[in-house]
């Protein structure tokens, strides 16, 4: 491993000493780093998914401008995860004067105490190094957080110990955007910020100087800044003031997945669903689809307040808490596979009404009920589009020939199988899902409860009072009912009577 010059002596005879690098700015070392990254290929921030052709380039043409910059979003678009991974933009190390509080560059000292350090030590000058994790500062905005917490105070206690004039440099106690000085600053929620704070951020940054507690102190930080912020709160809970907004050099927008099948891939990418104890859980595809169509559901659904969006937080949670309950109930059941069903879903409810801001019509009807809602329309839209073509006829009829079906939760795999093997032709449906004859019973119990439930999404059957799938010709209107979805309804069949 190589080693690193410990003195400033060392230091100006090394690699760091060159004249490109010697008085880079914090800005100037991210585009060139960036560059070099773009040259080699590859992704630039691994993990975020669904932002490669919209807001990944932006970034990069804001750091290639080297412009302060703000993320712009809903909430659970990866804004804070985008703006961490800035990091790897910067170099693995960078020296500075050891014990200055603001790691001054041994090059060009900002500090009294750097400057006097130099002058003092000269070449046997200490040198300390930082890797990359450490010039990195997060801030959460919140009304309370002061001048002092951001930019510094003055500290009575150094300066009796010192025994200097209070309105010495040196007795500063500086803030959390000094201490990010040669590195990256961060504050998430830009606009819950005091407005007299924000001044506080863009004089220091634009103009190099700040006035603590009536002195004034100069300090030309090198930083660079970036922001997140949530679109509803320039109205909501505060908002940026003119001037620093007018300082951010690019206002970048995130969003949510465009489609169905990226957002089933960041889900998977973030879900629990690998886990142990004894049973064996396994997500089929079909079902990963329908818990992501109930977020992009929820998206567009007006009884939801869209200004508050949709967290792709939902989608995740609800895969989790799906499999938690297909896990519990292979435990409790005697079952060593645990593949969710779609039973599983409505006992996922409070891993869905816990992120949706209703609007007064939803209010109205209650979290519980627009959930479910979201539930029989996603499996519906699921249905038509994986189970399209497929002739139900033989199905249906052995319902509206008076056939009645209940699917206990507590039954195991083998015992559904029982059950629904009473259906003609429902088994052999199961192969359009992908699930063969081969398939264990656990997987092959899912898929045609899936077909069953599908096919009361679209009212083809109905259930009675003990839940049990009947005729539809039996149904009996269900409270908080979705609307009918696709061709099969009562509504076509009354129609093709009346024909």
């Amino acid at each position: 491993m190589k080693t690193l010059p410990s003195n400033f002596g060392e230091l100006k005879t090394s690699e760091w000493a060159a004249p490109e690098r010697r008085g880079r700015s914090v800005k100037d070392e991210i585009r060139a780093n960036l560059l070099a990254k773009l040259r080699q290929g590859g992704e630039l921030f691994p993990g975020v998914m669904g932002y490669e052709d919209s807001v990944v380039p932006q970034v990069v043409n804001a750091l290639l401008s080297r412009h302060n910059f703000i993320l712009l979003g809903l909430r659970g678009q990866a804004k804070t995860r985008l703006i961490r991974m800035l990091t790897s933009l910067l170099d693995e190390q960078a020296p500075f004067i050891t014990g200055s509080e603001i790691r001054d560059n041994p090059f060009h000292p900002l500090t009294k105490f750097g400057r006097r350090t130099m002058q003092e030590h000269g070449d046997a000058t200490p040198i300390s190094w930082m890797d990359r994790k450490h010039r990195y500062v997060e801030k959460l905005a919140t009304p309370d957080v002061t001048i002092a917490d951001m930019i510094g105070d003055i500290d009575p206690i150094k300066a009796a110990k010192r025994g200097a004039d209070i309105a010495d440099e040196e007795n500063i106690h500086y803030g959390l955007l000094p201490r990010a000085n040669r590195g990256i600053f961060a504050v998430n929620e830009l606009p819950d910020l005091a407005g007299k704070i924000q001044v506080g951020l863009f004089n220091i940054l634009q103009e190099g100087d700040v006035q603590i507690k009536g002195y004034p102190v100069r300090l030309e930080l090198d930083v660079m800044l970036v922001f997140t912020a949530n679109p509803e709160d320039y109205t909501a809970r505060g908002k940026i003031i003119t001037p620093l907004k007018d300082r951010i050099g690019s206002e970048i927008r995130t969003h949510y997945p465009f489609t169905l099948d990226r957002g089933i891939e960041i889900t998977a990418q973030e879900a629990w669903v690998n886990r142990d104890g004894g049973v064996k859980t396994e997500m089929p595809d079909y079902m990963r689809a329908v818990v992501e169509q109930v977020a992009f559901l929820a998206r567009d659904d007006k009884r939801i307040d869209q200004r508050s969006g949709v967290s792709q937080r939902l989608p995740i949670s609800v895969l989790e808490n799906v499999i938690s309950n297909a896990e519990r109930r292979a435990a409790m059941s005697g079952d060593t596979d645990a593949v969710p069903r779609v039973l599983d879903l409505y006992s996922a409810l409070p891993s869905i009404t816990g992120k949706l801001e209703l609007e007064y019509e939803g209010e109205l009807k209650g979290g519980d009920n627009v959930a479910r809602d979201l539930i029989r329309q996603s499996v519906a839209l699921s249905y038509s589009r994986l189970m399209d073509g497929e002739n139900m006829k033989q199905i249906i009829q052995w319902f509206d020939l008076g056939g009645s079906l209940q699917l206990p939760e507590l039954a195991t795999a083998s015992e559904l199988i029982q059950e629904l093997d009473q259906i003609q032709g429902l088994m052999e449906k199961t192969a359009k899902l992908g699930i063969g004859v081969r398939e264990t019973d656990a997987k092959r119990a899912a898929a045609a409860e899936f077909i069953l439930e599908g096919l009361y999404a679209h009212r083809r059957i109905s259930r009675n009072e003990e839940q049990a799938f009947v005729s539809g010709e039996r149904r009996r209107e269900q409270p908080g009912e979705a609307p009918e979805e696709g061709g099969g309804g009562r509504r076509d069949r009354r129609k093709q009577q009346t024909q």
